[in-house]
């Protein structure tokens, strides 16, 4: 299946190369679209369709006799977001079951535009499971391969008929592979504001954008977060994500790695985005981030060649679900960090705090803390930094105050190179404090991997 993906890319890539005119004109020829759609067989839900594939065994599932089922198209390439692809669901509302159809083909939206009604005859098909979705497509020894464009008359029948493709109106905590490969609505719905420091992060052409940009959403009225995924290859990837909040219409799939739910849109239109922000409360002391030149708390982690050594030092690490999981030590390029993932853990939620020990600021004014972090294997903010006065040695009976602390978006594939730097106004304390970061991972949703260094409060 990576094979076929990297051709694909290729693929689209000469595509671009050679510049094909492409039409706005859904119609084509009469001679094509036969007034009276019939077929010839016996017609069976999709639910059924997808039932063929045996879960258990793996194994790819060829059709035979004169089958057919019926759909909508749902997906539109347009945009360049859907490449050799048809997304269908059942109904026009209220789906039950979608499919993602394999078909070496471009501009499909041209005949096979949304909401088209289709007919799909299957003899010849077949049906199996990639990247956590279930495909149709011909089997090719022991692979999926696409319907070639010869073929594809003798598999796709388009009707007349264009039905209004009514959005299932859904929340994140709703995500279920039930519901994969159909068209949902999410409600109340933000990019995470790290995105948008220093600049307007954009859906997919920044420079660790590879094949996909993964931008993380969030719920509004919920603490549950998704993935907008963008192909590197749509027109609107230089746009920029739009900083209200609001609606999004797009289809459920799953990730390359089939680890977490992603959404996908057919076109930037498809964010409705004219709310106001849902943002937490952040605690703010002042605008004041000028490092002062006496330092009352600093370390760079050079020493601490495993994480026990931290203990001894008054910090606290901490897993508060039970789990093995904490922080521990790393190193990178020579650079020893403390480092954060859910990734393989299996633990699920998996909540991790590393609190440093007390500081003292009764006796200095206009404080500062300052800390460097690097986001890699992205696939959304999950940690946050906070404050304490009451710290006692359980973070969940503390006060902790929410600082607006700059939580980097790193590379969904790959290790970050580069550390982002807060700094945060603490001046307004004149007790001990405690500084905390919260770790909220889900493996295998949840997994982004940070690095923390460098942390200094300092004072005049």
């Amino acid at each position: 299946m990576f094979g076929f993906k990297m051709k694909k890319f290729l693929s689209l890539f000469i595509l671009i190369l050679i510049s094909c005119v492409k039409t706005d004109d859904y119609e084509v020829p009469q001679s094509q679209l036969p007034e009276n759609v019939s077929t010839e067989g016996t017609k069976i839900s999709l639910r059924a369709v997808k039932n063929s594939y045996n879960e258990e065994t793996g194994e790819i599932y060829t059709f035979s006799g004169d089958q057919y089922f019926e759909a909508y198209v749902i997906s539109s390439d347009r945009a360049g977001n859907f490449y050799n692809e048809l997304i269908l669901q059942d109904h026009p509302e209220n789906p039950e079951a979608g499919i993602q159809i394999l078909i070496d083909e471009n501009a499909l939206y041209q005949r096979y535009n949304f909401g088209r009604k289709v007919f799909v005859k299957l003899n010849g098909l077949s049906i199996s499971k990639n990247n956590g979705l279930i495909q149709l497509g011909k089997q090719n020894r022991g692979d999926l391969d696409p319907i070639v464009s010869s073929e594809i008359d003798e598999h796709l029948i388009r009707s007349e008929i264009v039905e209004e493709i009514i959005p299932l109106q859904i929340n994140i905590g709703d995500f279920s592979s039930d519901l994969l490969s159909t068209y949902v609505q999410l409600n109340h719905i933000q990019f995470n504001r790290n995105l948008f420091s220093p600049s307007n992060s954009t859906f997919a052409a920044e420079v660790f954008d590879q094949y996909d940009g993964l931008r993380q959403i969030e719920e509004c009225d919920s603490d549950d977060t998704a993935l907008l995924s963008t192909s590197t290859y749509a027109d609107f990837k230089w746009l920029s994500l739009p900083a209200n909040s609001g609606t999004i219409l797009g289809i459920l799939g799953r990730d390359f790695y089939d680890d977490f739910y992603i959404i996908q849109v057919n076109s930037a239109d498809d964010l409705l985005f004219d709310g106001n922000r849902c943002d937490p409360e952040f605690f703010t002391c002042g605008t004041n981030t000028t490092e002062g030149k006496t330092i009352l708390f600093e370390e760079n982690f050079a020493e601490i060649t495993n994480e026990n050594k931290l203990d001894p030092l008054g910090w606290i690490n901490l897993n508060v679900n039970g789990g093995e999981q904490r922080f521990v030590d790393a190193t990178s390029n020579g650079n020893r960090t403390i480092r954060i993932s859910a990734y393989n853990t299996g633990e699920n939620p998996l909540e991790a705090w590393l609190i440093t020990p007390p500081i003292d600021l009764s006796q200095t004014q206009n404080e500062v803390l300052s800390f460097d972090i690097r986001a890699s294997y992205d696939n959304g903010t999950i940690l946050q930094v906070y404050v304490s006065e009451d710290f006692s040695g359980d973070p969940e009976h503390a006060n902790w105050k929410l600082l607006e602390a700059n939580i980097p978006m790193g590379p969904s594939n790959r290790a970050a190179v580069h550390f982002s730097n807060s700094k945060v106004d603490l001046s307004c304390f004149s007790t001990q404090v405690y500084i905390g970061f919260r770790y909220q991972g889900r493996d295998p949703s949840r997994t982004t991997t940070y690095d923390i260094d460098n942390i200094k409060l300092t004072a005049e």
